[in-house]
């Protein structure tokens, strides 16, 4: 296959649909430990352009952080429609004669927080059947490793070899 010097759209959409290949320069346990490697060649003007950090053996982590319970639910609504609502008062602050400005906050935060303690208590009274916890999930790799072209790795050992110029 030949290689193309300067790839169409079409072609830079293909190649980010396929596992890059390439030799691989280091296996990383981090991905910040592989991040600082491509941005130490980053800045010894390396392409770093022909560089992919690819994640292997990947697994889903769902790391649970709370219980639910009602008034939980309660209270994350009335704050969250009270931000939104703090937010809908001033843009029509803009508008409105300064006399109306401390009504219309009021007002609005009021409102907001109503909507945002309703639609918060309606959302987990639907999904408590499923879920009665909130968690975080992540997608983590067990090693990261760095590849590029086979062409580009003794000129990429020798910039990691050489501490970087300040």
């Amino acid at each position: 296959m030949a290689r193309v010097t300067n790839p169409t759209p079409a072609s830079r959409l293909a190649d980010l649909q396929r596992v890059p290949k390439g030799d691989v320069l280091g296996t990383y346990d981090t991905y910040l430990e592989a991040q600082a490697i491509v941005d130490h060649l980053a800045k010894a003007d390396f392409p770093v352009a022909q560089v992919s950090i690819v994640g292997n053996d990947l697994k889903s982590v769902e790391r649970v952080t709370r219980k639910l319970t009602w008034s939980r639910a309660a209270l994350e609504g009335t704050l969250s429609g009270a931000w939104f609502g703090l937010f809908i008062g001033l843009l029509f602050s803009f508008f409105s004669p300064a006399a109306l400005t401390t009504g219309l906050f009021v007002a609005a935060i009021l409102i907001g927080a109503a909507f945002g303690l309703f639609f918060r208590l309606v959302t987990y009274a639907i999904n408590r059947r499923n879920r009665d916890f909130d968690s975080t999930k992540q997608v983590l790799a067990s090693n990261y490793q760095i590849l590029l072209d086979s062409s580009l790795v003794a000129r990429a050992q020798q910039i990691l070899s050489t501490p970087l110029q300040p």
